[in-house]
Order: C-alpha cells, then sequence, then structure tokens
C-alpha cells in the first residue's frame, strides 16, 4: 500500500487511534469459505487477530491492522472493451488500466495524424484497489465488428458500427434501451451464439488482466477485482449496477441485461453460473441512480405482495450492500424540493447536480435515422415521477424520483421496513468515476483530461456534451473502505459489512460510529478508534436498542483531510439523518457538528461526539457523517484559464461554476424500534 504509512503517520498525530498504527505480522489465516460472519467489537478489538477469511491461495499480508485502515480505489472504470468507451479511440485496454492505477503511465491523448496517441497520462498517487467494469453486454458484439475475418465483420451492421464511435455506440445501445432486450441477429445469429462465443476471448483476457495485477505477495501493494457492468437502459433511464467477485473463481460469462433486464434476475442468473462454475462470492452495485427517473425503486417485475416484498429484500440485502454516491456524470447524494420527503433546502445537493428540480434541462440528443446519425436537442422542465417511472435520464433529462437519490431512497428504504419487516434499501455509500478512458481514480480537478468520447481538449471538455458530459461533468470520485489489510477477501468483507465510504475526489478519511455512551472527551484520547468499536458500531451497522428509557444515541464523527500537499483543508463535518415520524411522513435533516457551516475552518482534522437530542425511540432512523472541504477552483476554471481569449463565452457570462466543493461521505448506521431493531 503506497500511501498507508503516511495516512497511518497522520491518524497518529491526531491522536485518533495511536494502537491501530502498530504493524501486525502475524501470519495465521482464516478458514476459506465465501461469506464472513459479523464481526464484534471484541473481536475488532483484539489486537493478533487476522480478522479476515481468505478464500483463495495468498500470502497474509505483513500490515495487518485489527482496528482498520483506510484504502482508496476505484470500482467502476471502462477501457476499449466497452462498446461506448474513448477508450477505444487510445487502445486502452485492461492491462494498461491496471498499470495507470497502480502509477504508470498510459498511452493518451491527444492524437497524431494517424489517430495514434501521442501524448501520455499518470494518475497523481496510485490506488490500493481496482475493479475494471467493462459493459458486460456487448462484449461479443465488439469483438466481431473489430476483428477482420471474424463471421460478422464486414455485414452492414459492422461496417456502420466502424465509421463513427458515436455512430456505433448508438447502434449498441439501442439494444439495451427496452424493456426486452435482444441481440442483433445480423451479428450475433438468430440465437444469440455467435455473439456469446465471441464475448468468451475479451471476458477471459479481463480476467486475466485482474489475476496478473493482483498482489499476493505479503507486501499486499495492490489488490484487483474481477468485475463487470451491467448495463440496462430501459426508456433511456439508468438501470446499471457494477459486478464485482470476490476472487478469481468467477463465471465462464457475465450475466448481462439482455440475459436478465430485471435485478432479481440478475441476481438469479449469477447465483446459478457461480454455482455452475463450483461457487463464487460477488456482490452488485447500482451506479448514476440520479439518471434513473425511479426506475432504481425497489420491487421492479415482482407481484407487489409482501410475501414477494420480503423475499426481494431478503435477497438485495444479501447481494447488494452499497451504492455508489457520486462519479463523472454527477452527485447522487440529495436533490432540494422533494414533496415526498421534508426537509430544510441543502446548498450542497446542488454541487455537481445534474438534475435539479424545476430546471429547463438542455440535452443533446441523437438517434439513427436510415442508417445515418442525426443530432439534435431536446429540453424538458425536470419535474417529479409520480406513481409512474420516466424516460431520458441517461440524456439529463425526465422526471426524478426520491429513490433517485441516495438520500431520500434510504427514508424510502425505512418505511417500506415498517410495512414488511425488511429495508429494501439499506445501502452504504461509495464513488468513483466511471471513466471510459481508461484512467482509474484521475480525480484531480487541475489536471482533469476527460472521461468520454468527446473531451480530449480544454474546448471538447467545454461544449454542450452527451450523456451528461462537457460543462456538466466532473473528473469522478474514489471508493473508499476500512479494511484490515490489503486483499480482495478483506476488501469484500469490508464491502460486504458496509463499513466503506465515498469521496468526490480527494482522498479523504473519515470515521463514524453510533453508540449509546460514548464520553465527550473521546477525541482528545488515543484510545478513540478502539473505543468507537467497543462502545457501538462503526459505518455500516445497526443501532441496538435503547438501554434505558430517554437514551439518545451518541456519534463519534472524524476525519482526516487529504494528505496531498495540493489537497484543500477541511471546513466541516455535518450529520445527516433520516427517519419516519409518528405520523409517517418521511424527514431528512443536515446538522453542523463540527468546524463552521460559515466557512474558514482550514483544519488538518475534525473530530467531535454528539447526541442526537431530537430522538424518538419509536421512530425508525439513518445517519451518516458528511465531510466537507474549503471551496476549490472547479476544473472548467482550469480549462478556461488555459483557453484564454479561446474561451467560449460560457467561462465568462456566469453560466458555468469557478469553483466545487469536495466531499466525502460515509456509510449509514441504521436504528430500527424495539424487537424490530435486530440487525438485517
Amino acid at each position: 500500500m503506497i500511501h498507508s504509512n503516511r495516512f497511518s503517520l497522520i491518524l497518529c498525530i491526531a491522536v485518533v487511534a495511536v494502537s491501530g498504527c502498530e504493524r501486525d505480522a502475524s501470519s495465521g489465516a482464516g478458514a476459506e469459505h465465501q461469506t464472513a460472519p459479523e464481526e464484534s467489537a471484541a473481536d475488532v478489538s483484539a489486537a493478533g487477530e487476522r480478522l479476515v477469511h481468505y478464500t483463495e491461495d495468498r500470502e497474509p499480508c505483513l500490515h495487518h491492522e485489527p482496528l482498520r485502515q483506510p484504502l482508496f480505489g476505484d470500482l467502476h472504470v471502462h477501457t476499449s472493451f466497452s462498446f461506448d468507451a474513448a477508450a477505444n479511440s487510445i487502445g486502452a485496454t485492461p492491462d494498461d488500466a491496471h498499470r495507470f492505477a497502480r502509477g504508470e503511465a498510459i498511452d493518451f491523448w491527444p492524437l497524431d495524424e494517424n489517430g495514434n496517441p501521442a501524448g501520455n497520462f499518470a494518475i497523481d498517487r496510485p490506488l490500493d484497489f481496482l475493479a475494471v467494469t467493462d459493459h458486460g453486454e456487448f462484449l461479443g458484439e465488439r469483438a466481431i465488428c473489430r476483428t477482420p475475418g471474424s463471421s460478422g465483420y464486414d455485414t452492414p451492421f459492422c461496417t456502420a458500427y466502424r465509421e463513427d464511435e458515436r455512430q456505433g455506440m448508438i447502434m449498441l445501445g439501442q439494444v439495451i434501451a427496452t424493456e426486452t432486450p435482444a441481440r442483433v441477429p445480423e451479428v450475433c445469429g438468430d440465437d444469440g451464439t455467435l455473439c456469446l462465443a465471441a464475448a468468451r476471448e475479451p471476458w477471459e483476457r479481463m480476467i486475466e488482466a485482474a489475476e496478473a495485477a493482483y498482489d499476493r505477495t505479503a507486501a499486499c501493494s495492490f489488490t484487483s477485482f474481477v468485475g463487470y457492468e451491467y448495463t440496462g437502459t430501459p426508456g433511456v433511464s439508468n438501470y446499471h449496477r457494477n459486478v464485482i467477485f470476490r476472487n478469481g473463481n468467477v463465471p465462464e460469462l457475465p450475466v448481462s441485461y439482455v440475459d436478465a433486464p430485471i435485478d432479481s434476475e440478475l441476481w438469479r442468473g449469477l447465483d446459478e453460473v457461480c454455482t455452475a462454475a463450483g461457487g463464487c462470492g460477488y456482490l452488485t452495485i447500482p451506479h448514476n441512480t440520479n439518471l434513473a427517473n425511479g426506475r432504481m425503486a425497489p420491487y421492479m417485475g415482482i407481484d407487489g405482495s409482501v410475501e414477494s416484498r420480503r423475499e426481494y429484500a431478503s435477497v438485495r440485502l444479501d447481494r447488494e450492500p452499497i451504492v455508489e454516491i457520486f462519479q463523472h456524470k454527477g452527485a447522487s447524494e440529495c436533490i432540494n424540493g422533494l414533496t415526498s420527503v421534508m426537509s430544510a433546502p441543502d446548498e450542497l445537493c446542488d454541487i455537481e447536480a445534474v438534475r435539479v428540480i424545476g430546471r429547463e434541462e438542455t440535452y443533446v440528443d441523437s438517434a439513427l435515422v436510415e442508417g445515418e446519425l442525426v443530432m439534435g436537442q431536446g429540453s424538458l422542465v425536470t419535474e417529479e415521477c409520480g406513481d409512474a417511472v420516466g424516460e431520458f435520464g441517461m440524456l439529463g433529462a425526465g422526471c426524478v424520483d426520491a429513490t433517485d437519490f441516495v438520500r431520500s431512497a434510504l427514508v424510502e428504504g425505512l418505511r417500506e421496513e415498517r410495512k414488511t419487516g425488511l429495508n429494501p434499501v439499506k445501502l452504504g455509500i461509495i464513488a468513483s468515476t466511471d471513466t471510459h478512458a481508461a484512467t482509474p481514480g484521475a480525480v484531480s480537478e487541475s489536471d482533469f483530461r476527460g472521461a468520454v468520447s468527446g473531451e480530449a481538449t480544454p474546448l471538447e471538455r467545454l461544449q454542450p456534451g452527451f450523456l451528461t458530459s462537457g460543462p456538466e461533468a466532473n473528473p469522478g470520485g474514489l471508493a473508499g473502505v476500512w479494511a484490515v489489510e490489503n486483499s480482495r477477501d478483506a476488501i469484500f468483507e469490508a464491502m460486504q459489512r458496509r463499513e466503506v465510504f465515498g469521496t468526490s475526489g480527494p482522498r479523504i478519511a473519515p470515521r463514524f460510529f453510533a453508540g449509546w455512551g460514548y464520553p465527550e472527551g473521546l477525541c482528545g484520547k488515543e484510545s478513540l478508534v478502539a473505543d468507537g468499536y467497543a462502545g457501538g458500531v462503526p459505518m455500516g451497522g445497526d443501532l441496538g436498542d435503547a438501554p434505558s428509557t430517554g437514551a439518545k444515541p451518541r456519534f463519534v464523527a472524524f476525519a482526516a483531510r487529504d494528505p496531498a500537499e495540493s489537497a484543500a483543508p477541511l471546513d466541516r463535518l455535518e450529520l445527516i439523518k433520516g427517519w419516519v415520524d409518528a405520523d409517517g411522513a418521511m424527514r431528512s435533516s443536515v446538522r453542523t457538528i463540527a468546524g463552521s457551516a460559515d466557512g474558514g475552518t482550514g483544519a488538518e482534522t475534525l473530530c467531535t461526539v454528539v447526541r442526537d437530542d431530537e430522538f424518538d425511540a419509536a421512530e425508525s432512523a439513518y445517519y451518516y457523517l458528511r465531510v466537507v472541504e474549503e471551496p476549490t477552483p472547479r476544473w472548467s476554471a482550469y480549462d478556461c484559464e488555459r483557453l484564454g481569449t479561446e474561451a467560449p463565452a460560457l467561462c465568462s457570462d456566469g453560466s458555468l461554476p469557478e469553483i466545487t466543493v469536495e466531499m466525502a461521505w460515509t456509510s449509514p448506521v441504521w436504528y430500527r424500534p424495539g424487537e424490530a431493531g435486530a440487525a438485517q
């Protein structure tokens, strides 16, 4: 782990976990099985225990932290193996993406006169972990259309597919823009088997790249997961999930949206192919919920009975523990103006917001008319979806729903839990980039090189984009985990127990604990983290019953700034709460608990212990921590400055934000009243 020593030093200097800064060189590996049991606070604080259950042969990691260490990675990355990736123009492969994540430079834009990459690009600091998630839908179609001599290379479809990158993307994208997807017979044959056969070679190369990059030595310097993206866009709305496998035991082919156009069918399909593969662990991660037009609501495709809803929730709780809150297509934390959730306006909901209620959205659209690519523009005023789902979310348009945003979706989960006894929206929080340029973790505002096609130069990035690109886009975020070591099993188990967090780019390290008896002076103790685990639950956990009538939950909130010299200091910590009140109304609130809501705190670290004095033991609730940096220049300000007098009008007419506010979000902690509060 390249930067963990510096992070450990910062945490120690901040007097948060001296006991967690010691290295544990014990080598006993846990028993091999697929699902890790829950760990108690006593287990976590027991120094010397490995606290990870290996499911593959590897050396135990020398750097092993019983009280967890922060690891940063990217779980949403596309290369030239994706049908819609800008990486096709530079030929970047999964191997290149792994090299980039480990700190090596790769060939990059600009292209020379022969269309070959003439530049190079490297990340500012290596990542700890990575999953390349090329689209599982068209691995075979893309291979056939791009491989001379293949069975369908000379077909009219493949010929047109190769003529223009955007045209090819739309041609295949039309397949997954319906609720009844089917492969293209001209390329795949009437039964689709030609494309399934052709998908095996790129899928095997994706697996081989992840296996080759994974450090199985005791150094544990880098972890790579095998993964792919499940990419449904019914009604041109987002219905995407990333599928991450626990280890190298994976199916022969991905289960795609073409095979399983409903989430419950995806999990069932993965269970079946994993059984055929001898058993494999996996989890799925919804993303871009801000573009879903209500289609990320649970229970899609089931009959709606309480029994069916409980069955769905049970499977989702097991298979889909986390959600992506931020990436290059915008923020999915929250939206102002929802009528279904009572809350005060939150100005940070508008940072990197692609969707704003009441705003007229002008979007770039394109279609194939008699084989020709036709570009156009449309506009819609963004409204709430109501009882029906909408369309065109992937174009940054159409209606919005409470389930499109993490904060309000989590409250919807609490309300549903009151009806069925199970919460189908119990999701931890991460972020990632969704780069389509094979550049995982390239989140720098000052050195943004673009994430999708048509973003290779400052001028291109400042033009109206396609699929929420251009001025609306941003460099994306990072996934953070609190894991005992940098290994596949340790990180996967952290995701399973939801002890994860997301950032909008900076490597902020937040801690968040909830309990009933934390003392107010805990921030000044060297045992802060050990006491946090021993006295309650960390992010992602379930807060148990109140120990006495009238007891109020207490929260330990801590964050350390990104240690890079170029990173901004911290401004404040905010406690986000969502709950369902006695009348059944859904509510949420934001409370500044450390630093200053007025700005100018300039902190290296922030820490506080607070109590929820408004707590009602009869009301279900969740809480998460939001860490806010001081404002910094946005990527677009840097590009406008680079262009100088050649800059477009939006650089000076006030229509483009000049600053942004970087944030981090922890997974929630959940409270359920009475006996219903048993952990799910």
